[in-house]
């Protein structure tokens, strides 16, 4: 198997500037919290009552424990409560005394770990309070909990399989949370600090603007360069590109007509806004809307496009506009490429994954019944229009499906980005100014790659983790996006390649643990058993997997990793190590 990487003064004396500022900067927390409660929300031993005990120290407040409260009104323990009334019972009576809490005072709130996951409780601290999820890693929190065994959710034979049930279900949830603060394995008080600034910029920020991390917010500039001899072209990253787009198409090729392809669902969002732009710098154009759907990167659909970009009569210095997510952009330029033996292209990316991905590099390409992407060519475009505020009308399962590919580039080659999206996902989700930074890292790190390899006949194959299992997996499914959407494909198939890297001896379990544990926080699934109804074998998925485009000589490739941050193109990989991991794979629910 080869492999290719990639830190005391007397009493009379004034306060130090530091405790004169921190005392204002408490002052301002308050000031700005109007009399409601601080109430952290997390996973059991993400450390609610050991910070929360410091927090209230530090702003002068008073501190409470939820589950302490409890067990004191019920004269016994959670424990015992479960045990004895069963868990509806004990989050009923978590609710009333939360309620109490809250309506009594300000202070610091602990809250159990359940807590946050009952609807009126979080409408309740909505109202009286300021939430704060404190944000723990798996090996975190399995470290702390293992220091106590009175944890009723975790009396079983597996308790890490019981903690990674509750992590999937609970942690989008946890991230409804006014303020996102990871729990690390370190001192209190470092969490603490990361709190008080955070509260301080939060409240410091200007009414509208939302969560946000000040830490690489988007802020930078947003526009790119992909730098390929005689065919560079900008990508442009930002709000309000759509109803811009004439002035930019305009400026790029002065009287040129354009046939805009899209679909029936992008057309009702976003076609009205892109035409009326077109009109008012009198650019013709032509109309092309297909049906939406992987199943739309047809031969048939291929066909259809090139006669209606004839038919409208488009000439070889006109454009084609891709407006839309991967399906139309991967469509649209491959017919651009072909007609009229290549017509420049723009694409119009209206999907997160397509913004983070498919728009960039020039792989454009159709299905065949025998797989995914196996008929297309390399063809860049001429320039990338990324408008941010397309995603606010994204499906909330299609935004989730395309971050998978925004992990993706930290977990091949960008440890620091990789954590920044552990910190920062739930703001991203949330479409705050993070998201920008998102797409923009994402894009610069596929534009670098495609500097350097065009064409995929070197490290360009990296940017493929996880897409040998993901693709087989959508072609066994004949592309049913009901059951499986590409990107959903992604995570589960980033999160094979981490665990195939365990089983060959080049990653250790903590890595792979900690991107599924990423990837389940933001509600994507990690194996294949995840798939509704999946009922084909390991056999079916191996034969699949050879219709790759990496397979070289009957061999398969794969992107492995020693570890987040640190993949590598492995090629040659035996299929009997393959088939047996898929077995093991499968067996597991």
């Amino acid at each position: 198997m080869s492999e290719q990487s990639l830190q005391p003064a007397p009493s009379v004396s004034p306060p130090p500037a530091s405790s004169r500022e921190a005392d204002l900067r408490a002052t301002t927390i308050l000031k700005a919290l109007g009399g409601r409660s601080i109430v952290l929300v997390g996973i059991m031993g993400s450390g609610k009552t050991s910070v929360g005990r410091r927090l209230a120290a530090r702003l002068g407040l008073d501190f409470v424990d939820a589950d302490h409260e409890i067990e004191a009104a019920a004269g016994m323990t959670i424990a015992e409560i479960f045990a004895r009334d069963g868990e509806a019972y004990f989050r009923d009576g978590e609710r009333r005394v939360i309620a109490r809490l809250l309506d009594e005072r300000q202070r610091v709130v602990a809250t159990g770990g359940g807590a946050f996951m009952n609807a009126r409780t979080r409408d309740k601290i909505a109202l009286r309070g300021f939430s704060i999820w404190l944000n723990a890693s798996f090996d975190v929190v399995m470290k702390r909990v293992r220091k106590r065994n009175n944890r009723p959710l975790l009396q079983t034979s597996d308790p890490e399989a019981a903690m990674r049930r509750l992590m999937q279900e609970r942690y989008p949830v946890y991230a409804l949370a006014d303020l996102e603060v990871p729990s690390t394995d370190g001192p209190h008080e470092a969490v603490i600090d990361t709190i008080l600034e955070r509260l301080a910029q939060t409240f410091a920020t200007p009414p509208g603007n939302g969560k946000m991390d000040m830490e690489k917010t988007g802020q930078e500039d947003t526009d790119l360069r992909v730098a390929l001899a005689g065919r560079d072209y900008a990508i442009r990253i930002g709000p309000g590109l759509i109803a811009q787009a004439g002035d930019a198409i305009h400026a790029l090729a002065p009287g040129a007509a354009c046939a805009i392809v899209t679909d029936a669902n992008v057309a009702q969002h976003h076609l009205a806004t892109l035409t009326a732009s077109l009109d008012a710098k009198s650019i013709r154009h032509t109309l092309i809307v297909l049906p939406p759907g992987e199943e739309t990167k047809s031969i048939a659909n291929f066909a259809r496009v090139c006669d209606s970009i004839i038919a409208g009569r488009m000439e070889r210095g006109d454009l084609v506009i891709a407006l839309g997510g991967g399906v139309i952009g991967d469509l649209a330029g491959f017919a651009a490429s072909c007609v009229r033996r290549g017509m420049r292209f723009v694409q119009i990316p209206t999907s997160l994954l397509s913004q983070v991905d498919s728009s960039v590099g020039g792989k454009t390409a159709i299905n065949s019944v025998h797989g995914k992407n196996l008929i297309g060519a390399f063809y860049q475009p001429a320039l990338v229009l990324a408008d941010t505020q397309a995603l606010a009308t994204l499906p909330e399962r299609e935004f989730r499906a395309g971050y998978a590919e925004v992990v993706k580039y930290g977990v091949i080659g960008n440890l620091p980005f990789f954590e920044w999206l552990e910190k920062n996902w739930q703001a991203v989700f949330a479409r705050g100014p993070e998201l920008a930074h998102a797409i923009r890292t994402s894009c610069a790190a596929k534009a670098a790659v495609v500097e350097r390899d065009e064409t995929e006949q070197g490290d360009r194959a990296l940017l493929n983790l996880g897409h040998t299992f993901g693709h087989a997996l959508e072609a066994l499914l004949h592309y049913d996006s009901t059951r499986l959407v590409h990107g959903e494909g992604v995570a589960i198939g980033i999160n094979c390649a981490m665990r195939f890297s365990v089983r060959l001896g080049h990653a250790s379990v903590q890595e792979a643990e900690r991107v599924a544990a990423h990837f389940r926080a933001t509600g994507l699934p990690v194996r294949i058993n995840e798939i509704a109804g999946w009922n084909f074998s390991s056999a079916q998925i191996l034969d699949a997997m050879f219709q790759d485009k990496k397979v070289q000589r009957g061999a398969l490739t794969f992107i492995l990793a020693r570890g987040i941050g640190q993949s590598f193109i492995a090629r040659g990989v035996p299929s009997q190590t393959v088939s047996e991991f898929l077995q093991e794979e499968l067996s597991r629910r």
